[in-house]
């Protein structure tokens, strides 16, 4: 059966199964709390605040009752770095030293043709507009913008930056020349639909342009800057199926080694800022794509490792946004630092007016802590010199003091602040004590001082009561669970009822277990769920293997449920023979009438 696998044997993908546990895996991004069978978190793939994600270790499953996500360790890694099936397999392969031999075993079609169109065609365009950068005229004033900015050939190349001709139809005719499906194209972001009538135009017209590649640096999206005047300044590629830029990191592809390495990341708010770092020496950098900082970001960045430099600009936006963004980092178990930066200057500029080497010394390698950044802020918002301006920046400093664990710590800035106001120590250290005191007495019933859960925000709730579903919708789920859980009731299920299921994914699902049992693999959510191709379906699966069904059947329940399955089209016949039967009845036509309701009585025997 074709899985999605490539050219990966089936075997490869079961050890990666086997030795990348669940818990550990998901752990890893999210905070994992035990509560009954399953172990509970917030959800790295949509906002919530009261926890709706779940693992079950057993099973080898997450499942997400909020938004529906769920899948095994695999899916886990895919759609937190945005990686394909084979992709996150050979990542995950690679981390647990298994051999994954190319070109041998299980090689299959491509599971997503117009998917690996779109990144053909996205590789192919980057290629182009280098070119027309480096190599035309188009591309002249470009490349003087470029050189102003510091960029040298080398960077150019290694970020394989372009140019957009200001023209509309120059990218639509090297992908009409080349077959591509132009609606697909737009589909992807390359093109835009004409305003009016039929037809496109490119999307990026007048633009630098810099690709955005996924983990494994193929290209999947891109961001243009206008050159010269025009709105908007820096225009992304829409949302696609390859691309959504809440849980993409620009840079992730070439920076992944130097974070591995050093378990820290550097974090910008823009694309020159990296490639001007990285000419710098910081190797580990990475962006967002011209957005906040999201839960996605994070939970990703959090996979990969433990300590976050912000590295944002110095202006008030910037500042504001590294305020922002530190608790998000730190509600998750990152440490962070803060790179602080001259009022006004983005770290391009600092590299631009000082050089790669003191921006390394002076900046990233002397970021401050977090709390030391925050009362830097935090002074920059009152006039010291004025009685009213110091007492309100020390009322508001013992707060963020008073909040650190540390005795040792709280000590260290308490004296900072009492040397640089020329105020008592003493008294500083007994206001703190007092707030503790304070803050410890209103904390929620049963929190633990873990800020990571319970901070006040996240209280322990329960999942929202399911929508009641239909009596055939209920048996059809059963049927699937007991299926899922064991080949021989999926073979009476087989033999029964086939796959008539009413709903149409369940009766895909029912024909992708007899297959795979048909196979002789052995039972389990996790292994079944690598053999689907389908990402609705998985998720289908992965609730239903969460259900709680009885691990013992017998023939008469699954009898019973069959019947229930078996009843609703019939059911479904007689409220449309009803509905003709009273039309008749309207028109006049009596005979008629009577012919349905005689119908309908066969039915109601049956």
């Amino acid at each position: 059966m074709a899985s999605g696998q490539g050219n990966i044997p089936e075997e490869v993908i079961e050890s990666v199964l086997a030795r990348h546990d669940i818990v550990d895996t998901v752990g890893k991004v999210v905070h994992l709390s035990k509560q009954g069978k399953y172990l509970w978190g917030l959800c790295p793939f949509h906002s919530e605040k009261t926890p709706s994600f779940t693992v079950t270790p057993e099973r080898g499953v997450f499942h997400c009752f909020g938004c529906g996500m769920g899948g095994n360790a695999i899916k886990f890694r895919m759609e937190i770095e945005g990686l394909s099936f084979p992709e996150a397999v050979r990542i995950m392969a690679e981390e647990s030293d298994i051999p994954v031999p190319e070109g041998t075993g299980g090689v299959l079609s491509p599971p997503d043709p117009e998917r690996d169109r779109l990144i053909q065609a996205y590789e192919l365009s980057a290629k182009f507009y280098h070119f027309l950068l480096k190599n035309t005229e188009y591309g002249t004033a470009a490349m003087d913008y470029l050189r102003s900015r510091g960029f040298s050939g080398k960077m150019i190349d290694q970020f394989q930056i372009g140019y957009a001709p200001d023209r509309w139809d120059t990218l639509l005719q090297f992908l009409d020349k080349r077959n591509f499906n132009l609606a697909e194209m737009e589909k992807g972001g390359l093109l835009s639909a004409r305003g009016e009538g039929k037809g496109y135009i490119d999307r990026f017209r007048g633009r630098v342009i810099f690709p955005i590649a996924n983990r494994t640096g193929k290209v999947i999206a891109f961001a243009g800057r206008i050159l010269g005047d025009g709105q908007p300044k820096y225009l992304n590629s829409p949302e696609s199926r390859l691309f959504n830029k809440s849980r993409i990191l620009y840079n992730l592809h070439q920076s992944k080694a130097s974070i591995r390495k050093t378990r820290q990341i550097v974090l910008f708010e823009g694309y020159g800022d990296v490639i001007s770092a990285w000419e710098a020496g910081v190797h580990n950098g990475v962006a967002t794509m011209g957005t906040s900082l999201t839960e996605g970001h994070v939970a990703l960045m959090k996979s990969l490792g433990d300590e976050i430099v912000l590295a944002y600009d110095g202006d008030k936006a910037g500042q504001a946004a590294a305020m922002k963004a530190i608790p998000m980092l730190e509600d998750n178990g990152l440490r962070v630092k803060v790179a602080v930066l001259p009022s006004g200057l983005d770290p391009d500029e600092f590299i631009s007016r000082h050089g790669g080497e003191r921006f390394k010394e002076q900046v990233i390698d002397s970021a401050v802590s977090s709390i030391k950044f925050k009362l830097i802020y935090l002074k920059k918002n009152h006039i010291l010199l004025e009685e009213d301006g110091k007492i309100a920046y020390v009322k508001e400093a013992l707060e963020i003091i008073a909040s650190l664990h540390s005795s040792t710590e709280r000590e260290v800035y308490l004296r900072e602040i009492a040397s640089e106001l020329e105020l008592s120590y003493d008294s500083l250290k007994q206001d703190c004590n007092l707030l503790r005191a304070s803050m410890q007495k209103n904390l929620p019933e049963g929190d633990n001082n873990d800020k990571r859960w319970n901070n006040g925000r996240h209280k322990k709730g329960q999942v929202q009561t399911p929508t009641l579903l239909p009596a055939y919708h209920v048996a059809e789920r059963r049927l699937l669970s007991w299926m899922i859980q064991d080949p021989d009731a999926a073979a009476y299920v087989g033999e029964r009822l086939g796959e008539e299921f009413n709903i149409d994914d369940h009766a895909a699902i029912a024909a992708y277990l007899y297959a795979y049992y048909a196979q002789g693999k052995p039972p389990g959510i996790s292994r079944f769920l690598s053999s689907l191709q389908d990402d609705r379906l998985e998720k289908t699966a992965t609730a239903i293997s969460m259900m709680d069904t009885p691990p013992d059947w017998n023939t008469q329940v699954l009898d019973d449920c069959i019947r229930e399955v078996r009843k609703y089209p019939v059911q479904r016949g007689m409220e449309q023979k009803r509905e003709e039967m009273i039309q008749a009845e309207k028109s006049g036509d009596f005979l008629r009438a009577a012919q349905i309701a005689s119908e309908i009585i066969a039915l109601e025997r049956q």
